[in-house]
């Protein structure tokens, strides 16, 4: 695929022009956006613990890493013994301020309510963003993102690391291809929340009593931008994805991961309306399942799609898709996606793209794969490590499309995904105006777009 065609592809997928991507920006603080092919890339990285462990290891594999911020000491002290040249901070605001002329990029790998004001405060001073998924922790933050990226010419990546794989990618070309004819329903569903965090109906208040502060976090500087509330073990490390303020459930943890084929391969842009069902609502936690439906229309020349996304467990059994949908020795397992065509259907029993099968048998048995049209990556260590070096191709390059998911993709992505969130709290079926941002039957739902800042931590 030329330069043209994966720009041509992607401003039909995201129904805009990329035509500002190819102008880069001076840093405010003085060092360029746009680096050599041969610069030393240098990079902050603003959340080192759990996956940010990993991302900041791996940023270190492909730049020079000279800044660490992190709310906990424990993981900046052992990432500091390591890029024993990088300065520690616990505010991401203070690295801005003193290192915003000796950084060029930025990973952000930290609470999903932090994504947003961290990655658009780095992309204004032109810096280069690779940030965790979801993007976002609402839908007008992933919309800022993408007009934020746009304007400054930065080059971006989310990490939903399965898009560096070569399996996904030519699962993507197959639904291209047109091999399964018209596919009109897509069924996603994820295990989670699982074992890996608590939230309803295990948790569904506040913690009462007052709870010490561990000396080794940051409370305040954790909050950031959500509203205040005092220290209680339940929110953190990673139980905040339960939470309202701090995350964005299950959908946010593993729906930029399990759509991501259906997405690219469907061009599925923005759903025209969503609706949900759940268990019970609270204020203050996710619920114990949901089941999500988003309708998306037509693209061209390509069908109108249902997607339904399954969650949690509901009355004891995991919540999945019907059986009928699945051939005999097909089963779904904790993760996995099912494409329903015309002319056949394909899908994945386990994670983005383990054990891919394309049924019926009799008509698939001589299936090949369709010549690849998707660059594969070269040069890296493993699928996490490549979506970096990715990232790092797209910089050197200056051509912000390399990164196969740029903000300009991720940023619809997790638009559409946060929307579901949006339906299942108010319990109502949304109408989205795409083009506008805007929800057109519910005042409810239309207040949950945005949400709200501490002062001090706007954006």
């Amino acid at each position: 695929m030329t330069t043209q065609q994966g720009m041509d592809r992607r401003a039909f997928l995201y129904g805009a022009s990329l035509a500002g991507f190819g102008v880069f920006c001076q840093g405010r603080n003085g060092r360029a956006a746009g680096v050599g092919p041969n610069d030393v890339i240098q990079v902050a990285c603003i959340g080192v613990g759990g996956k940010g462990g990993g991302d900041t290891d791996h940023a270190g594999n492909h730049g020079k890493v000279v800044a660490l911020c992190d709310v906990d000491d424990d993981p900046l002290k052992e990432k500091l013994a390591k890029f024993k040249d990088a300065k520690g901070f616990h505010d991401f605001r203070e690295l801005f301020a003193q290192m915003g002329d000796k950084i060029d990029a930025v990973t952000v790998s930290t609470a999903d309510h932090t994504h947003a004001p961290a990655s658009v405060a780095a992309m204004r001073l032109g810096k280069h963003v690779y940030c965790q998924k979801p993007l976002t922790h609402t839908v007008w933050e992933a919309r800022l993102m993408r007009e934020t990226a746009r304007k400054h010419g930065v080059c971006t990546q989310m990490g939903n690391q399965g898009s560096a794989a070569d399996g996904l990618r030519a699962s993507v070309e197959i639904l291209e291809s047109g091999v399964l004819g018209d596919v009109t329903e897509v069924h996603v569903w994820t295990d989670r929340p699982s074992v890996y965090w608590k939230q309803a109906p295990e948790i569904t208040a506040r913690p009462q009593g007052t709870f010490e502060v561990p000396a080794n976090l940051h409370w305040d500087l954790f909050l950031a931008a959500a509203p205040e509330r005092p220290f209680a073990p339940v929110y953190t490390p990673m139980l905040w994805r339960g939470w309202w303020d701090f995350g964005t459930g299950v959908l946010g943890d593993m729906g930029c991961h399990n759509t991501n084929i259906p997405f690219h391969g469907l061009k599925l842009g923005l759903p025209r309306r969503i609706s949900a069902q759940s268990g019970e609502i609270n204020p203050e936690t996710f619920p114990a399942w949901a089941t999500v439906v988003y309708e998306f229309p037509a693209r061209g020349k390509l069908a109108p799609v249902k997607l339904t996304w399954y969650e949690g467990a509901k009355d004891g059994k995991p919540n999945r898709p019907p059986a009928h949908l699945f051939p005999e020795g097909f089963k779904p397992e904790d993760n996995g996606w099912v494409c329903v065509g015309a002319e056949g259907t394909m899908g994945s029993a386990r994670g983005e793209s383990v054990g891919r099968r394309l049924w019926p048998d009799e008509r698939f048995k001589d299936f090949k794969a369709p010549k690849p049209t998707i660059p594969r990556i070269q040069g890296g260590g493993d699928t996490d490590d490549n979506h970096k070096l990715e990232w790092f191709q797209a910089i050197r390059a200056g051509k912000p499309e390399i990164a196969y998911s740029n903000f300009e993709y991720a940023a619809v992505q997790t638009e559409a995904i946060l929307l579901g969130n949006i339906a299942m709290r108010t319990g109502e079926a949304i109408d989205y105006d795409g083009d506008a941002g805007r929800i057109l039957n519910s005042s409810a739902a239309s207040a949950l777009l945005k949400g709200s800042y501490r002062k001090g931590w706007e954006i």
